[in-house]
């Protein structure tokens, strides 16, 4: 079985799995944080290189206040966590989105997680935190018009690779494999440049229901594909 190098995931479901447990959707996302981890694991055993989440959006921000500041009391005690698992599973840690929209401690705690991690020679994992990818590009477009104006880019030579040097996931291959939970068939603005090429795997399984066996269906459909590229490179190992 060939398994993909890069899987991306729409971590759906978390609201949906507590209230069919008579429990607040915050319990959901609490339960859909630790998933995260044991994912993981089970991706990096599997021969998954990259893996990239999806655990918070720029559109995000309109759910009630309550709700978003307790993602974010999750997401400032998720970074503590990860940074203890990377440390153990010598894991890569990256967050992709837009920084300068979280609390300066937000920011600080995903710095330190960065720099402790970025020697790591384990899984590459990507969280996406106030990402949305139309805001990706608009501000890579932003600092790809200010180093024209600076002269340092000349607009001639603008072609997608040069493109893809100011996006947030530089230096990260393209997902092969995207799995969305919970039975929602879109992409929510999430990694639509780097998609063009990419599988999509939807599952009506709830995200913290999300197990190996469920990961294991995703990849068995997806060698089920024939897969044409063009110009796209596709680097899988084996299995």
């Amino acid at each position: 079985m060939k398994i993909p190098q890069h899987v991306a995931i729409i971590l759906d479901g978390n609201g949906r799995w507590a209230k069919k447990k008579n429990m607040p959707r915050n319990y959901g996302h609490a339960q859909g944080s630790k998933n995260v981890e044991r994912i993981c694991e089970i991706a990096y055993k599997m021969g998954i290189k990259y893996l990239t989440v999806y655990a918070f959006s720029t559109e995000n921000w309109s759910r009630p206040s309550d709700e978003v500041n307790a993602l974010m009391k999750l997401l400032r005690n998720y970074m503590k966590t990860c940074l203890k698992t990377a440390e153990k599973n010598r894991m890569r840690v990256r967050v992709i989105g837009d920084k300068t929209g979280l609390d300066d401690d937000i920011r600080t705690r995903i710095e330190e997680l960065e720099e402790a991690s970025a020697g790591n020679d384990g899984l590459n994992f990507q969280i996406a935190i106030n990402y949305g990818s139309r805001d990706e590009m608009v501000r890579a477009i932003r600092r790809m018009a200010s180093d024209v104006r600076e002269g340092t880019v000349n607009p001639e030579e603008i072609d997608e690779t040069l493109f893809e040097t100011y996006l947030d996931t530089h230096g990260i291959p393209d997902p092969d494999l995207l799995i969305r939970t919970s039975g929602e068939l879109r992409l929510s603005n999430y990694l639509l440049w780097q998609m063009a090429y990419t599988e999509f795997y939807f599952t009506d399984v709830l995200w913290p229901d999300f197990t190996k066996e469920e990961l294991e269906k995703a990849i068995l459909q997806y060698n089920k594909r024939e897969r044409r590229y063009g110009k796209v490179k596709e680097e899988e190992a084996d299995v």
